[in-house]
């Protein structure tokens, strides 16, 4: 057994030492460029961020594509450069290149903008509360939630009395 556990080490060590040498040193560019938001209609301002031209500190965008021209990108960030530029209002539906290239050569970074005629939706949250039949201990207005809690009060006091009477003997 201590021969087969030997060789099964060694393979999973050299494994493990590759697959560090293949990885990409902390802070390593990603090579893409982020556009935000991704989905935007016709007059919607983008904003576009990348990492890949952290050592250039510069960077020129061009969204010629989508009809909006060049735009800078200037140091936005920890090690990112980031942009911003205008959707035209006569955009056409449709998905459009975004492409940055850095101040100190390299190649070109892309990122892909969708152009809707719809505004993306945002995430709703529910609030308030839900109308199931099983009731609650506190609803939405304070002054039925009081009237609720005297009614139950006297109802208590009440019953209370009247059990006492019939105990005693006075009937009702």
């Amino acid at each position: 057994m201590r021969r087969t556990v030997r060789p099964l080490t060694g393979t999973a060590l050299a494994v493990a030492a590759a697959g560090l040498l293949a990885a990409p040193a902390y802070g390593a560019g990603t090579g893409d460029l982020e556009v935000y938001p991704s989905s935007v209609v016709p007059g919607g301002l983008v904003t576009v961020t990348t990492a890949a031209c952290r050592d250039d500190g510069t960077a020129a965008g061009d969204a010629s594509a989508v009809g909006a021209g060049s735009f800078a990108l200037a140091p936005g960030g920890e090690r990112d450069v980031t942009g911003r530029f205008e959707v035209p209002p006569g955009a056409q539906p449709g998905t459009y290149e975004i492409v940055a290239t850095c101040s100190g050569g390299g190649g070109p970074v892309t990122g892909d903008l969708v152009v809707t005629l719809t505004a993306p939706r945002e995430q709703v949250y529910p609030r308030g509360s839900v109308k199931t039949g099983v009731g609650g201990a506190l609803g939405p207005d304070p002054v039925q939630t009081a009237a609720g809690v005297t009614a139950l009060a006297v109802a208590a006091a009440g019953g209370t009395w009247l059990l006492h009477r019939r105990a005693r003997g006075d009937g009702i």
